[in-house]
């Protein structure tokens, strides 16, 4: 059973713009914690935002803040990240992931349910 489906990703040039999306179960988007995570080659899975399901309060990583905005629709048990300013940095493959910890305990070793993540590529 697919619980998260991703979709948005691509090549972009510096500056640029791109907003991916998530589509959970909706089992998953009521009950579970919701958050986008990066890994670029040769890195460690980085936390990017995540998204609280109680008050939709969000929790951008410094290395985004500023820059990329995660939102809900509940109506369509759907997250987003909008990446704004996008640098080479940010090149990467994007997973959503679902886990039912709070947004501050949430860590890649420790993700119940990972999205089968999305190529970014910022290039010149």
């Amino acid at each position: 059973q697919v619980h998260l489906v991703e979709s948005g990703g691509g090549l972009v040039q510096p500056g640029g713009s791109l907003r991916l999306s998530c589509q959970a179960s909706e089992f998953i988007f009521d009950h579970y914690t919701l958050a986008w995570f990066r890994q670029a080659p040769g890195k460690e899975r980085e936390k990017v935002s995540c998204i609280s399901t109680t008050d939709g309060t969000t929790y951008p990583a410094d290395s985004v803040k500023g820059r990329f905005t995660s939102s809900r629709d509940n109506a369509k048990n759907t997250v987003y990240l909008q990446m704004d300013k996008l640098t080479p940095e940010d090149t990467a493959i994007y997973y959503c992931a679902a886990d039912i910890r709070a947004c501050p305990d949430i860590v890649a070793g420790a993700v119940s349910i990972w999205g089968q993540g999305t190529q970014v590529t910022v290039w010149a």
